[in-house]
């Protein structure tokens, strides 16, 4: 019934910028928070960023000051600057309502050259 499609991937130099995006639709209880979480080849899923419904962030140590989330309505956004080969990955919308269900977007791959 929720759907949470992410977008704006694909491929970028190293320095450059990508801006990812995730619209969410269907019914869902109030957004609680949304986020993003990235996973490369080999590698565990790690969190990148999150956004409250207040508009409290939190950013992985590795993405401080590069990359940027904000929310308009229900969709969030995610600001990638200063891309790094290491960033890339499949990047993953989360979404999780007041009443802690979660939801998924499809994923959208990343690949950052050097």
């Amino acid at each position: 019934q929720v759907q949470l499609v992410d977008a704006g991937g694909g491929l970028v130099q190293a320095g450059g910028s990508l801006r990812l995006s995730c619209a969410a639709s269907g019914r869902f209880y109030s957004i609680n928070v949304m986020g993003w979480y990235r996973q490369a080849p080999g590698k565990q899923r790690e969190l990148v960023a999150t956004i409250t419904s207040a508009g409290s962030t939190n950013y992985a140590d590795s993405v401080k000051g590069r990359f940027t989330i904000s929310r308009a309505e229900n969709t969030v956004y995610l600001q990638m600057n200063s891309l790094k080969p290491e960033d890339t990955a499949v990047y993953y919308c989360y979404l999780r309502d007041v009443l802690a269900n979660a939801y998924w977007g499809q994923g959208t791959q990343v690949t950052v050259s050097s």
